[in-house]
């Protein structure tokens, strides 16, 4: 082969690499989860949807960045209560890049990893620090909620002018104190169960009080009611008595052989064995 067939191969090479260079990259795809932002000669001229779309070869590149929601978390945020007790808080925050905004993410970051890094990092441990310091460790234990939903807000109103990034949630996983202060935390709580136990046991003793106070009073009126009533029957069966006795001697005056025949009634029949010289003999005066 001389030197003009080894040159016309060469150029139908380079052809056909220049070819299959136009052909295939004319064209790209983008996921669901993506956008791409379109460069020509490294400037942005647009964004690129999900599917396929085309491009002008060797001038145009597709740069790609996630919409995809993630989640960042800093580890040991040293931050100091508003009585300057000492704690590392644990934050995550779960976000994503705006969709309609990569263009301008990419122009300023390159990418979502820097724009977290150089935007989000800065106001989170910024925004933590500040709302952590208005809460006391123990109003931070007890109000974990509302320390919660503060760190939430104050971070979310700090990044609202960068609409690239979208915040859908701010969580404070964990505060850790020091072992020094956990220590008198547990003291304090060993201290307040038994200041509880000992307002329990005087409480119990004092209902304890109570019911022998109330069994006493209940005995005690009972007793004083058994009397009033044995008073009251003893009284009545005084005025019955009277009144019989009453009645009797008024039917004795009125009636002078009643008594005779009271002792009629009662007589059985038989007559003494003794009798006493110059007496009567029962029961035969009647007649008189």
């Amino acid at each position: 082969m001389n030197n003009r067939g080894i040159f016309f191969g060469a150029v139908v090479l380079i052809a056909a690499l220049c070819g299959l260079t136009i052909i295939f990259g004319s064209w790209y795809t983008v996921d669901q989860t993506q956008r791409g932002v379109i460069l020509r000669n490294g400037a942005v001229v647009g964004t690129a949807q999900p599917g396929l779309g085309f491009k002008i070869p060797m001038f145009d590149s597709i740069e790609k960045i996630s919409v995809r929601t993630v989640t960042w978390t800093w580890d040991k945020m040293n931050s100091y209560s508003f009585d300057q007790q000492p704690a590392d808080l644990k934050i995550s925050v779960t976000l994503r890049a705006a969709p309609e905004k990569v263009s301008e993410l990419y122009s300023r970051f390159g990418g979502l990893e820097t724009a977290v890094k150089q935007v989000v990092a800065p106001v989170v441990n910024q925004q933590v620090k500040i709302v952590f310091g208005r809460y006391t460790a123990v109003r931070a234990i007890q109000e974990r909620g509302a320390l919660n939903g503060a760190i939430r807000d104050a971070i979310v109103t700090a990044l609202k002018d960068d609409s690239m990034l979208v915040i859908e949630s701010v969580q404070l996983e964990n505060i850790e104190f020091s072992h020094a202060y956990l220590q008198s935390i547990e003291q304090r709580m060993l201290a307040e169960v038994e200041v509880q136990k000992l307002q329990q046991n005087a409480e119990r003793e004092k209902v304890q009080a109570q019911i022998v106070v109330t069994k006493a009073t209940a005995e005690a009126n009972a007793i004083r009611q058994r009397a009033q009533a044995e008073s009251e029957a003893i009284t009545l069966r005084g005025n019955a008595e009277a009144t019989a006795i009453s009645a009797r001697g008024k039917a004795l005056g009125d009636n002078p052989h009643l008594v005779t025949l009271v002792q009629a009634e009662k007589w059985n029949g038989v007559l003494p064995v003794t009798m006493v010289p110059g007496g009567s003999v029962p029961m035969l005066a009647l007649g008189k």
